[in-house]
């Protein structure tokens, strides 16, 4: 796709943005039940198409899809209810810094905004994920650029969607398709496009974050780069349920063949004999692993490099390995052992597949020192016993400086959508530590606030009105107030 095509479809965007900002929050509830059973009617076809491409099967695709439409259908929820908005009013009144006027905020679409299609989630983080729902939610028109792993998938997701949309009386270019590298930096640096949504490698995403970043006009760029999403296991957690924990992590660390952001890819351990018991039960849990096939030859091949790295490596030794049987793009799982004291840089960055580190801690001084010394993640676990109080708050004060979501006596890999979510963290797991793009929350990435003072009500949003039409919830004088008519003040 040339720079030609990419500059009719980003102004498409733009000239679609006021129609569906101007639809209103109900009325793009609609839409996105729609595009919600739009995408249910083709789900034997999408399910198909994305299985000839990625190999992923028909029940995760079909789960997949099913979270898809989920969150396009919570988003209508979110713009029915309305607190997104923040609609917040602060009426005039005598103030000890003198007359305070009348003041009215609330958040508006940015405009079109550009959504990178990831690799590993073909429907939940593509053309039709949570990016997409979530932009048009907002009343931002949405150009996807999608992902080379599954091309035919985002085509046929595109047009079902575009279909949908169309059929609610939007113009064609609230949805838009690009495709290729070029025409995904091309998309970056349009003056049409307000924001990015990216998910994929810290290379890429850094190099589409310098384009945003040099834009006559820089705009916000929302990228998640990678994770290694430490787990930790306690002293009592390793003495109590070591067998247990040994299968779960196992089991997180190679669902969807460790193509998952949320992968746990390091694992502290005790030394001891508890400590030693957990590394025989992980040992043979991972001889046992399941052996996926990976999602492209590229992040195979890369996969495949970096386990014969780590081989060389003399400051680890295999703990445990399934067996690989060489066929195409298969990764067969793997885990390594190294200390503590040998931790560096090199070995805390992500290895997309099925591996990881697990790294054994002499004693808890030294743990949460190389806790310390973690970049971002998304996530951080805790696995305890009943009575280490102290230690878990010790690790919780560590952790909560790293991780966007901390976890406990759990595993990482499965994100709930809903409004406590947060899928996000410190650099370099993403470039905006205070945005999601899991949940909810993840709306107001799309949002930018304006205030009004002293304006006259017919050019106040009805959701900034005193008889406040639309139900908004609305924050008066600093007081969330209940739903219907705000308050009694009708002079300006």
């Amino acid at each position: 796709m040339d720079a030609v095509e990419v500059d009719e479809i980003a102004r498409a965007a733009g000239t679609a943005a006021a129609a569906l900002e101007g639809l209103g929050r109900h009325n793009r509830a609609t839409v996105l039940d729609g595009v919600a059973d739009a995408l249910e009617d083709a789900r034997a076809a999408i399910v198909a198409t994305a299985d000839r491409e990625t190999s992923l099967g028909d029940g995760r695709l079909s789960q997949e899809l099913t979270r898809t439409c989920f969150q396009l259908r919570l988003f209508g929820d979110v713009l029915r209810e309305g607190s997104y908005l923040e609609a917040t009013i602060d009426l005039p009144a005598a103030t000890p810094m003198g007359p305070r006027p009348d003041l009215r905020r609330m958040l508006v679409p940015l405009g079109p905004v550009a959504v990178f299609g990831a690799s590993n989630f073909p429907l939940a983080f593509s053309v039709p994920g949570g990016d997409t729902a979530s932009a048009l939610a907002a009343g931002c028109p949405v150009v996807v650029k999608a992902h080379p792993a599954h091309p035919e998938t985002s085509r046929l997701c595109w047009s079902t969607m575009q279909d949908a949309v169309v059929a609610h009386g939007l113009p064609v270019g609230t949805l838009g398709l690009v495709e290729g590298i070029r025409a995904g930096a091309a998309l970056v640096g349009h003056p049409a496009i307000t924001a990015v949504g990216f998910t994929g490698s810290a290379a890429g995403g850094r190099a589409l974050q310098d384009i945003a970043a040099a834009r006559q006009r820089p705009i916000p760029f929302y990228g998640e780069l990678g994770s290694v999403n430490p787990l930790v296991v306690t002293p009592g957690a390793a003495s109590q349920r070591a067998e247990e924990i040994a299968q779960g992590f196992v089991g997180s660390m190679t669902v969807g063949t460790g193509q998952f952001c949320t992968k746990p890819g390091l694992l502290f351990l005790p030394s001891g004999a508890d400590g030693e018991r957990l590394r025989a039960a992980l040992a043979d849990a991972v001889r046992l692993a399941p052996i996926g096939v990976m999602l492209t030859s590229a992040i195979h091949d890369a996969f495949d490099g970096e386990v014969a790295r780590r081989r060389s490596d003399r400051r680890l030794t295999i703990l445990g390995e399934a067996s690989d049987d060489r066929a195409p793009r298969t990764g067969a799982a793997i885990v390594f052992d190294v200390a503590a004291s040998d931790l560096d840089d090199d070995l805390l960055e992500e290895s997309f597949g099925p591996t990881a580190l697990v790294v054994g801690y002499t004693d808890l001084d030294q743990l949460v020192t190389t806790l310390g010394r973690l970049g971002g993640q998304l996530t951080a676990t805790v696995h305890a016993a009943a009575g280490e109080t102290n230690l878990i708050a010790r690790l919780h004060r560590v952790l909560r400086g790293r991780a966007g979501r901390l976890v406990f006596d759990g595993y990482p890999t499965g994100v709930a959508v809903s409004w406590a979510m947060h899928h996000g963290g410190p650099h370099p797991a993403t470039t905006s530590v205070a945005h999601t793009s899991v949940g909810t929350a993840s709306i107001r990435r799309w949002l930018r606030p304006i205030s009004y003072q002293n304006a006259p009500t017919d050019v106040l949003p009805p959701e900034l009105r005193d008889e406040n039409p639309t139900g908004v919830p609305q924050r008066v004088n600093g007081t969330v107030q209940p739903i219907g008519p705000a308050h009694g003040f009708t002079g300006r």
